[in-house]
């Protein structure tokens, strides 16, 4: 599908970023913490089972630690940042952007790992777990309302009963958080 008639195409570089204003997603830290602590485990358990089999070698050493790194890459969540038209998602080796108030598509993609994936309309592609949306309120206010604003420029064809079902499971887990906080559930 094209762009908007009222959409120009943008350089390279020229995001709408605003210091000071953007919000993150408030777990990441802890997640990382987390997958640090997972590797950690692997590569003592490793090397104390070389150790404790009398077959300990700095090549073993080596191959040790290469796996505990790899599983810390496969575990490590990507940071989720936002602000006002974008999103962004930081993995380990590099950083995807949409523009959220020129988004094009929304889809879920269900497996083991349910994701969201965000297009816009300049060919930019995020995903990310619906989760976070769920953990960081901020998060999910911030794309629904540029959500809001694509679909209201048109630019958004598909996607919006994806972005209800989000919203509504936001709704449900928000309103039985505040159930057991009062006591009432």
């Amino acid at each position: 599908m094209g762009r908007p008639d009222d959409v120009r195409r943008e350089p390279a570089g020229t995001w709408p970023w605003q210091p000071g204003v953007a919000v993150y997603d408030r777990r990441w830290v802890k997640d990382v913490r987390s997958s640090a602590r997972c590797a950690a485990a692997l590569l003592v358990l490793l090397l104390v089972t070389d150790w404790g089999g009398g077959e300990f070698a700095a090549w073993h050493s080596a191959l040790w630690l290469g796996l505990a790194a790899l599983l810390f890459g496969v575990l490590c969540p990507p940071r989720i940042r936002a602000g006002r038209g974008w999103l962004a998602s930081r993995g380990l080796l590099r950083e995807r952007r949409v523009r959220t108030d020129l988004l094009e598509s929304v889809h879920c993609l269900d497996g083991v790992e349910q994701r969201l994936v965000l297009r816009d309309v300049f060919g930019g592609r995020v995903e990310i777990d619906p989760q976070v949306l769920l953990d960081n309120p901020d998060l999910w206010h911030r794309l629904a309302e540029d959500a809001r604003s694509s679909a209201a420029r048109g630019s958004l064809t598909c996607g919006t009963p994806e972005l209800r079902r989000v919203s509504e499971r936001i709704e449900r887990e928000t309103a039985l958080t505040v159930l057991r906080l009062s006591g009432m559930e």
